[in-house]
């Protein structure tokens, strides 16, 4: 395991019984990277995330975290990782500053450094104004950033981030990545699950994972160049619900998925066309106003090797 190397597993297995909840995974990941991890529920995400913060026990294959291994050394893994979740357990009955507080009595902070650590983090968090307000008092997207403070109050050299934003609006989700890139930047390698795909196309690399197995882990950009075979095109027509299962019967079309009043078509360029697309709708009685030839994102990876996300389907 080389020194910039914080996360390194090889071949890691978790049964439950009959059931494989995650399927010989091997990946590493490497001191500031933002690594994003996705998969639909019931992939293997938290599985995993336990493993690697040496809550449970890997059946077979091993793994390192910060140098330590998973399987034995689970305690001292937990002292130098951050950790935090939608459900982050703040106490809605203390203030901002005593959430801090307390957790930093928790992860033993100096006492000698605690006040200009907490001064840091309610700064860091925008909640000078906020800091005698009671947590049950804020918004989510407040409590997310006081809940972000507590997690990172140690200095942890790694940040595990379980479906961080869900549930909280677009401008606090904004300002949330904001703080975690700031953290990147300063040496911090984040680990985060999300079902928010714009979210992942900042991270450094993302990894796709399904029924336990890793299926895909690049880039973001070498994801959308390489991960989809075949053409990917915008159509916009009458009546896409009712076009929906008809393309799905059309020769030469991978893959249809609906996008709003828009439909993403996937074809095998070789077998078809925008113009056969057309012509095949409207043999059907279904007006195509537009066909046009679209970059892949993110979430056309995602459903094209997974499935649509359990948060935010394409609808």
């Amino acid at each position: 395991m080389s020194p910039d190397t914080v996360i390194e597993i090889h071949r890691l297995t978790k049964r439950f019984g009959d059931r494989v909840a995650v399927n010989d995974l091997s990946f590493s990941i490497h001191r500031g990277e933002v690594f994003a991890f996705l998969g639909p529920n019931g992939s293997g995400k938290s599985t995993t995330i336990r493993m690697l913060c040496g809550i449970l026990t890997p059946t077979s294959g091993e793994g390192r975290v910060l140098g330590f291994d998973i399987a034995r050394e689970g305690e001292r893994i937990k002292e130098h990782i951050g950790y935090m979740s939608q459900r982050f357990a703040l106490y809605e009955d203390l203030t901002v500053r005593e959430n801090l507080e307390f957790y930093a009595g928790v992860y033993q902070v100096p006492r000698a450094e605690r006040r200009a650590r907490l001064d840091e983090l309610i700064a860091m968090a925008g909640l000078v104004s906020r800091e005698r307000q009671l947590a049950g008092q804020l918004s989510g997207g407040w409590k997310q950033r006081l809940a972000l403070g507590c997690a990172i109050v140690h200095r942890p050299q790694l940040l595990f981030l379980d479906e961080p934003t869900a549930g909280v609006d677009p401008v606090s989700r904004r300002s949330f990545w904001t703080m975690i890139y700031g953290l990147a930047r300063g040496g911090v390698t984040i680990f985060v699950t999300t079902h928010y795909l714009d979210e992942a196309e900042y991270a450094d690399r993302v990894a796709m994972i399904h029924g336990g197995v890793l299926r895909v882990l690049a880039t973001p950009a070498e994801l959308k160049r390489t991960a989809l075979r075949g053409r990917l095109l915008n159509l916009t027509c009458d009546e896409p619900r009712r076009a929906l299962p008809l393309l799905e019967c059309a020769p030469g079309v991978r893959e249809v998925a609906l996008y709003g009043t828009a439909l993403h078509v996937l074809i095998d360029s070789e077998r078809q066309s925008p113009e056969g697309l057309r012509r095949f709708l409207s043999a059907a009685g279904v007006t195509v106003r537009d066909v046009t030839d679209i970059e892949p994102t993110l979430e056309d990876v995602f459903i094209s090797l997974i499935g649509a996300p359990a948060g935010e389907q394409a609808v």
